[in-house]
């Protein structure tokens, strides 16, 4: 029997950088919020994955209430996170059997992620236990070394995106140890507790949205898709 798939949507925003009170993974974008635009992508994966959405304890009745409004019912098991990410992601994979299956992890306010990148890498982890989607950057690259900045090889640059996808044992076995101060994603965990990273290319779409420019340019992905 083939395990299930399942997928960790970690949605912890405030809001404070995007210059509103209302959550960020809240906000709307033709006219539903951005965190359902998020979820509706792994609906239409094949096999549909097991979802487990994070999000603050304090955002969870307001989330119901968006799902009522917006008639927005599925299966999803809902956790409060804690006070980091590392935390949340925790609280998710909590939810996860410990066993062969494949488990996804996906920012809350990244909807433009494609249907192709999420099948991918849940196809590449199956085979090398972990996959990233990265893409190139386009700007010239430069770094700080010793107090003044040099150009680097932006060919040797890669920007990170998300779902990142594990083997569940694998990723829970991680999780259950100290968080360090300097993870910055899953697969910096990962790497950190003695496992390999594995990069497939991912889409440029796939913006995290978190400040206003973020969202204007959300809109223009919306309209684009809809007049195409």
């Amino acid at each position: 029997m083939i395990p299930s798939n399942h997928v960790v949507i970690v949605a912890g925003g405030s809001g404070t950088r995007m210059g509103t009170d209302t959550p960020k993974q809240f906000l709307k974008i033709n006219g539903k919020p951005i965190l359902m635009h998020t979820i509706e992508k792994f609906l239409f994966i094949s096999p549909q994955p097991n979802i487990v959405l994070v999000l603050p304890q304090n955002q969870i009745k307001i989330w119901e209430k968006l799902c009522e409004e917006h008639s927005f019912f599925h299966n999803i098991d809902i956790v409060a996170g804690g006070n980091t990410r590392f935390q949340s992601v925790k609280n998710g994979l909590s939810k996860i059997p410990p066993n062969n299956s494949l488990v996804a992890i996906h920012d809350g306010v990244r909807p433009f992620v494609s249907v192709d990148v999420i099948t991918r890498c849940f196809q590449t982890a199956e085979i090398h236990e972990s996959a990233i989607p990265v893409i190139k950057p386009v700007e010239s690259v430069r770094i700080i070394d010793n107090g003044s900045s040099k150009p680097f090889d932006r060919n040797n640059v890669f920007l990170v995106q998300t779902p990142q996808v594990f083997k569940s044992k694998l990723i829970k076995e991680c999780y259950s140890k100290p968080e360090q101060n300097f993870f910055t994603d899953d697969a910096s965990v990962f790497e950190y507790y003695g496992y390999q990273v594995t990069t497939l290319e991912g889409n440029r779409e796939n913006i995290k949205i978190t400040t206003p420019f973020d969202l204007l340019i959300a809109n223009a992905l919306i309209n684009k898709k809809q007049n195409s």
